[in-house]
C-alpha cells in the first residue's frame, strides 16, 4: 500500500474516511477482497505469497493499513509486514498493548508505517523511525516516509480530500472519493523526494496512481465507518492500470 488518505474524528456522518491505493508488482498473487475463510472476522484483500494484507476491517470495527518505508539501503527482513494488519484485525488487544509490541519486535520486519485502530482511536507507528503518533481529527495522509511527510502524492491526496469533505458535508458517495486516487499526474523534478532509488525511478513513483511496466496500483480502497457504527468497504482492483472489477461490503459492527 503506498498512499493512505483519511480523515479521522471530523465528520457530521462519519467517524472515518479512508481512500487508499495499494502499489504492488503486477506479478504477486493476490485474492480480491472479502472475509476470510480461515479468520471470518476479517474483511480485507489478501496477498497471496505471504497471506497477509496491507488494509483490512474487522466485524468487531477495528481497521489497519500498511506502507513500506521507501529506503533501499535498507536490510531484507524475512517477516512479512502484511502479517502485521492481520494480527491487529484477528486480535482485540488495545492500540497501545499492540504497538507497544511491534516497539520490541521492530527489528523483525523492514521497513514499514502501520496505521492501527477504529473509528473512536487511530494510531500511527513507523518502525525504521521508531515513530508513534496518536493520531488528531482532520485529513491525513500516508505513503512511504511517515505520517503527512510533504511528498507531492501526500501534499495533493491529503488536499483533495480535504476539499471535497468541506464541500460535501453530508453522505459520502464512493466513487468521488475513488476520482481522488486516480491521479497519474507525475510531480516536477524539483518536488520530488531523494529517497535513494534514482531520479528516474522518483518520477514514475510520484503519482498517486501508478502505471508502470511490471509494477503499479492493484487496487483503490474506500472505507468508511459511519456513527451508526455501519461500515462500508469498496475495493476496486485493477491491472497494468486498467480496471478490472469492484467488490463492495456493508455490515454493521458487531458489539
Amino acid at each position: 500500500m503506498c498512499l493512505i488518505n483519511f480523515h479521522f474524528q471530523d465528520h457530521p456522518l462519519y467517524k472515518l474516511i479512508v481512500v487508499a491505493n495499494r502499489d504492488e508488482s503486477y506479478a504477486r498473487p493476490t485474492k480480491r477482497a472479502g472475509f476470510w475463510d480461515d479468520e471470518p472476522n476479517i474483511l480485507a484483500g489478501r496477498d497471496l505469497l505471504q497471506m497477509g494484507t496491507w488494509l483490512g476491517v474487522s466485524r468487531q470495527g477495528r481497521f489497519a493499513a500498511i506502507t513500506n518505508f521507501r529506503d533501499p539501503s535498507l536490510p531484507e527482513r524475512t517477516k512479512s509486514r502484511g502479517e502485521i494488519v492481520r494480527m491487529f484485525l484477528s486480535e482485540s488487544r488495545s492500540n497501545k498493548e499492540f504497538i507497544d509490541e511491534l516497539k520490541n519486535s521492530r527489528e523483525l520486519y523492514g521497513g514499514y508505517n502501520v496505521l492501527v485502530g477504529d473509528g473512536n482511536q487511530l494510531m500511527h507507528y513507523n518502525n525504521i523511525l521508531d515513530e508513534i503518533n496518536e493520531i488528531q481529527p482532520g485529513t491525513h495522509s500516508l505513503s512511504n516516509y511517515s505520517l503527512n511527510t510533504s511528498w507531492p502524492k501526500v501534499v495533493k491526496g491529503k488536499q483533495r480530500l480535504y476539499e471535497y469533505l468541506q464541500s460535501n458535508p453530508g453522505r459520502i458517495e464512493c466513487e468521488e472519493l475513488f476520482k481522488i486516487v486516480d491521479d497519474i499526474t507525475v510531480a516536477n523534478d524539483e518536488d520530488l523526494p531523494d529517497t535513494g532509488v534514482g531520479i528516474e525511478l522518483e518520477r514514475l513513483l510520484s503519482p498517486i496512481f501508478i502505471k508502470m511496466p511490471n509494477y503499479g496500483t492493484r487496487c483503490s480502497t474506500v472505507v468508511l465507518i459511519n456513527k451508526n457504527n455501519e461500515i462500508t468497504f469498496v475495493e476496486k482492483t485493477f491491472q497494468e492500470g486498467k480496471y478490472q472489477f469492484e467488490t463492495k461490503y456493508e455490515f454493521k459492527i458487531k458489539e
